[in-house]
């Protein structure tokens, strides 16, 4: 009898998760893989339907920016327990400086600047110098990694500058996720499920405003579709995650690389390329009576 319902419970199991496999999309999201040069994973649900489509969506990659996603959680916590003020000016040291690259770190020493400018510029232009120190002033690495677990979240960590995540920080970089996790905490933010309504609905806000939106993904979206989104790039890896507000059927799409044979910076490299691709493809596949098509460059 006990292994009668054992083989029921499993049974039940399995044919959940069939029914929840959009397996018309599996079969082409699974086509448009094929022959990457590199490891891949994909995650992409119909919030309206909550059917998902997983391919290697358990998988561990480098988050390389979409790291800022976590760093803004843990910022967001600080602000709930008003230990942060989002209108409150901090002062800019030299000492924090981490690129010349960074908007942030062409700032003079002691120039000030308000809390929410720093989280625009880790958000918006994936500024590392604002977002390191964003890390800092959200308790480090260690804390927001206590928060990630409380969430249930067992793979997504900060690795750097963070003790006992070296390891992990020489094989992932500066942190880490797969792309069901990132997923599923873009999906809690849209739902404000994280922290607070408040903090969700300031974290939406913040993530709907993304610079970098010629070569992703997020150039295949209809510019007047709201879109949450984060990016992540290195040379061998090329991430994104995207929440599509779409009239009809809203959805995520997380796309993940690393060991990517073309490490290239230019618009024809071969992960860009496949992640606007199937952007394009979800688009049409969800929105199928928006009749918007992209203009010829």
């Amino acid at each position: 009898m006990k292994y009668t319902l054992l083989l029921f419970s499993l049974l039940h199991c399995i044919l959940s998760i069939a029914q929840k496999t959009d397996k018309k999309l599996d079969k082409k999201l699974q086509e448009a893989i094929t022959g990457f040069n590199g490891d891949i994973g994909v995650y992409v649900k119909n919030l309206r339907t909550g059917k998902t489509v997983s391919i290697n969506a358990d998988t561990v990659f480098p988050t390389a920016s979409i790291v800022k996603v976590p760093i803004l959680i843990g910022v967001m916590d600080k602000l709930n327990k008003k230990e942060l003020d989002y209108d409150r000016e901090l002062l800019y040291h030299d000492s924090l400086l981490y690129s010349d690259y960074d908007i942030l770190g062409s700032f003079r020493d002691t120039v000030k600047i308000l809390l929410k400018k720093v989280i625009m510029l880790m958000l918006t232009t994936s500024d590392n110098t604002a977002s390191l120190w964003l890390q800092s002033l959200a308790g480090k690495g260690t804390r927001i990694n206590e928060i990630l677990d409380s969430l249930g979240f067992k793979d997504t960590r900060v690795n750097s500058r963070t003790p006992g995540r070296e390891n992990n920080r020489t094989i992932y970089g500066w942190g880490q996720t797969t792309p069901a996790e990132m997923g599923r905490i873009f999906e809690m933010i849209y739902q404000n499920k994280i922290i607070s309504a408040v903090a969700c609905e300031r974290m939406m806000r913040c993530l709907g405003r993304n610079y970098w939106d010629e070569d992703e993904a997020i150039s295949e979206i209809p510019p007047y579709i709201e879109v949450f989104s984060k990016n992540g790039c290195v040379n061998a890896v090329r991430s994104e995650v995207l929440l599509v507000n779409a009239s009809n059927n809203p959805y995520i799409y997380c796309i993940f690389t690393k060991n990517n044979k073309d490490t290239s910076w230019t618009h024809t490299n071969e992960a860009w390329t496949l992640a606007r691709k199937i952007s394009s493809l979800l688009w049409h596949y969800f929105e199928p009576k928006d009749k918007w098509k992209k203009p010829a460059p």
